[in-house]
């Protein structure tokens, strides 16, 4: 027997290390393996220790203090971070741990319930927000649970056809009952910080602090609730296949376990060490096209392990539905001409929204909307 072989026999007779009963993952359903490509060539805790094999650290402290120099010097280091890199990570960000440890107290107690009773909250197309353990990335089924929740409770978006409008709000699970305070309160604190983050992004790319908060008056942002179960192979499944994000920028938090990756500009894969302390920034589609290119949006993965269970927190910052995102007309010239044509974001998200739910659905990216440049 090859090895290929093994792998995938040890994937069908292993049975998941969990609570749960019946299994809300599992390991016998082979829509969870990997083409072998796609699979993870570093564990979920390998690191390099090298500064320049680690997504850039930014103290944010000086924002707020009145230190102009301090100030000026945040905004070139997140401008720089999001240029090279797409990725960083910010510390004194003003979010309180107390915060962030109540909201992971409560995840735990619920993704631990019996599945039948996260199922009463399960998403559907209709309604993306709530609980799901069926998500699809790039057409593979993730190895993890979500729960997911508007920041401001109802918001507009296309329907299936992208010809009239539908309104979603959120779904709340009866138990643990203290888990929509929970969710409340981190939204309220990590909201305060995207609009600092959007000020610092906007001032890094030459532009007034304010010049893009317009878009963001009704945003349509969600928080998801990632749990990734212990997974008896790792080496077959991903908890969240290569993707990038849609939103403007994602704020994460995670726990001490380790899994997401970036993928670098030479297609080296890096492991990003947790930090109590911090939050992850990561540049989406839509500052990518802002900044026209200037700001990458990159890939980025989660690894999953056998022994241990992960929490992460994403907040991705969207703007309203109903922005045509260009790329910013302050920042072209003659000799940098737009790279994007307008994208209508509810009709980008729509459309991003499918491929999570179909085996099929079309995998919309922003070089959708690319322009041509030699015509």
């Amino acid at each position: 027997m090859g090895i290929e072989d093994s792998l995938v026999e040890r994937f069908e007779n292993t049975q998941i290390k969990d609570d749960h009963s019946p299994p809300a993952l599992d390991p016998s359903d082979f829509c969870f393996v990997l083409e072998p490509e796609f699979r993870p060539k570093l564990k979920h805790n390998e690191f390099f220790e090298s500064p320049t094999e680690q997504i850039p650290v930014i103290d944010l402290a000086p924002i707020g203090s009145g230190d102009e120099e301090g100030i000026r010097k945040v905004i070139r280091e997140v401008g720089n971070a999001a240029e090279e890199w797409g990725f960083f990570q910010v510390v004194n960000h003003g979010v309180p741990a107390s915060v962030i440890d109540n909201l992971e107290e409560q995840a735990i107690a619920f993704f631990t319930l019996p599945l039948e009773e996260k199922k009463k909250i399960n998403r559907t197309f209709e309604q993306p927000m709530g609980y799901y353990n069926e998500e699809l990335t790039k057409n593979y089924r993730d190895w993890k649970e979500v729960f997911d929740y508007l920041v401001r409770d109802q918001c507009a978006l296309p329907d299936e056809h992208c010809t009239t409008e539908i309104t979603i709000g959120n779904q709340w699970p009866q138990n643990p009952s203290s888990l929509r305070d929970a969710c409340e309160i981190y939204a309220k604190a990590t909201e305060e910080l995207a609009f600092r983050l959007l000020k610092i992004l906007s001032q890094s790319l030459g532009l007034p602090a304010e010049h893009l908060h317009q878009y963001f008056e009704k945003h349509i942002s969600p928080i998801r609730l990632n749990y990734y179960p212990v997974c008896p192979i790792p080496e077959l499944a991903l908890g969240v296949s290569r993707h990038k994000d849609p939103s403007a920028f994602t704020i994460l938090v995670q726990d001490e376990v380790g899994g997401l990756q970036v993928r670098r500009r030479d297609g080296k894969w890096i492991g990003v060490r947790p930090r109590r302390d911090a939050f992850v920034i990561n540049i989406g589609a839509v500052f990518q096209m802002w900044s026209n290119d200037r700001y990458q949006s990159v890939e980025h993965q989660v690894v999953v392990n056998e022994n241990k269970a992960r929490l992460s927190f994403p907040f991705f910052f969207n703007p309203v539905a109903a922005t045509n995102v260009v790329p910013v007309p302050e920042l072209l010239s003659e000799n940098s001409p737009a790279r994007y044509r307008p994208m209508n974001y509810g009709y980008f998200m729509r459309k991003r929204n499918d491929g999570n739910f179909k085996q099929d659905g079309e995998d919309i990216q922003i070089e959708h909307f690319a322009v041509n440049q030699s015509s």
